[in-house]
């Protein structure tokens, strides 16, 4: 797609934490594929991290022709917005820009703001504005949401709180990955809470919707709906105040599944969303009422896109390239059934993990700072465990599950059919063992296996 000579090359500018684009190294390769400058723009706490990893041969980060390190912070509404803008005015100066996607949560408004000014493929600015921010949600969407009332900063000794109904959810409005969110029993509760979160931070109380949670992921081109699909998940509410997903089974189905997929279908005609993958989560109520819990306009984080490529056989980014071009495209229902499940360990620093299967050993993300390529198998293969990641470094700290970041090691599966899954699963958990020594002991003393 490259330009005649002498006239500007053609760019790409990709977008999000730097992490989160090495763990998508699909996209890099998809871009430099297509013959694409590939403009990298992350916030600029991944300095080093980029830094380091653009030392390594072969490391995917290379594949940038440019990176941009942009000062914000994920807690402070739109602060990534003016370096983003900045490093895009530098870009167009001396490239033609042809499509900008926001792999990770924390550039999302940006990079909707840069397609916008540009002219490109992108969810557009209501989607892109709504979908960083838990109150503008509540707010452009009310019939699909819980009771709120939004604490903004500065206001939490004034703010009217008699409407909250108990037991109630407190949560930062714009933080991602189940950061801060944690129940509150009674307003005594909410205002001790509320005072453990930054000044600036505006917050959510909700109510606490009880009920089965599920995920949307979404793939729209021209505002017309190309591929929908109900991922299941599974949490730790039950055991504390916390909410970190530890499953996550695409795809789901049942009559449940089909009331999301119709909730869903009107939360994007009513954000308009234009171009890209949305991966919104939601609730289904005692009666049967799907509630949204909140909508993004992003890659699925986790292990979803692995588990889209292990049910259809064909890998999402491509397709969502193709949407950020502006490419005719299409992809393929689910074909297997899939799941991540995240195998809790006790207390402690972090030894060993340990895999009692034939031809899996356990991949070391922590260390790596990079998944593994995971290969989908053929759609009538035997129940099958692909892969065993350990998601943090030896000697890190293991304490409880607070946000999706304490999670130490994850496994991905799947099955022709749901009861294979199952039993899948149930002898994935007891081959692994976790092993953990209390803190101030060796390794080698006082160690506690955590059979999973």
């Amino acid at each position: 797609m490259n330009s005649t000579a002498g006239a500007k090359q053609d760019a790409f500018i990709l977008t999000g934490s730097f992490i989160a684009i090495c763990r998508a190294p699909r996209y890099l390769a998809e871009l430099h594929s297509r013959g694409l400058t590939v403009l990298l723009a992350t916030p600029a706490r991944w300095r080093a991290d980029a830094e380091a990893s653009l030392a390594e041969p072969g490391h995917p980060a290379t594949a940038a022709d440019e990176i941009a390190f942009v000062a914000g912070s994920p807690d402070h509404e739109g602060s990534f917005n003016a370096g983003a803008i900045a490093a895009a005015r530098d870009w167009q100066r001396r490239y033609r820009i042809v499509g900008a996607y926001a792999v990770g949560e924390t550039m999302v408004e940006p990079t909707g703001l840069l397609a916008d000014a540009l002219g490109l493929p992108g969810p557009g600015l209501r989607a892109s504005r709504v979908c960083r921010s838990k109150y503008l949600q509540r707010w452009y969407l009310p019939d699909a949401s819980p009771p709120s009332t939004v604490i903004p900063a500065g206001g939490r000794d004034t703010t009217d709180l008699r409407e909250v109904s108990y037991p109630a959810v407190l949560k930062p409005a714009s933080r991602h990955s189940s950061s801060g969110v944690v129940t509150v029993p009674d307003e005594s509760a909410l205002r001790v809470a509320m005072a453990e979160y930054p000044g600036h931070e505006t917050l959510l109380a909700e109510s606490r919707v009880w009920g089965q949670e599920y995920s949307v992921e979404t793939l729209t081109q021209d505002g017309t709906i190309l591929f929908a699909s109900v991922t299941r998940k599974d949490t730790n509410e039950a055991g504390g105040e916390a909410f970190v997903e530890l499953a996550h089974s695409v795809p789901a189905d049942g009559t449940a599944a089909g009331q999301v997929l119709a909730a869903n279908e009107a939360v994007l005609r009513r954000l308009d969303m234009r171009d890209g993958i949305t991966h919104a989560e939601w609730r289904v109520d005692a009666d049967g009422v799907p509630r949204l819990m909140e909508v993004a306009a992003r890659t699925p984080g986790d292990g979803l896109c692995v588990l889209y490529e292990l049910a259809t056989g064909a890998p999402l980014e491509p397709v969502i390239v193709d949407i950020a071009l502006g490419v005719p495209t299409e992809y393929p229902a689910p074909r297997r059934f899939t799941r991540q499940v995240y195998v809790e360990a006790d207390h402690g620093v972090l030894d060993d993990v340990r895999v009692d299967w034939p031809g899996i050993t356990p991949t070391w993300v922590g260390e790596a700072g990079q998944w593994p390529e995971i290969e989908p198998g053929a759609a009538d293969d035997p129940a099958t465990l692909r892969a065993v990641l350990v998601l943090k470094e030896r000697g890190a700290w293991l304490g409880p599950l607070r946000s999706s970041d304490d999670r130490a090691v994850t496994a991905l599966i799947d099955a022709p059919n749901p009861a294979e899954l199952d039993e899948l699963e149930a002898r994935v958990r007891a081959a692994i063992t976790i092993a953990v020594s209390a803190p101030g002991t060796a390794a080698d003393e006082g160690t506690k296996e955590c059979a999973a």
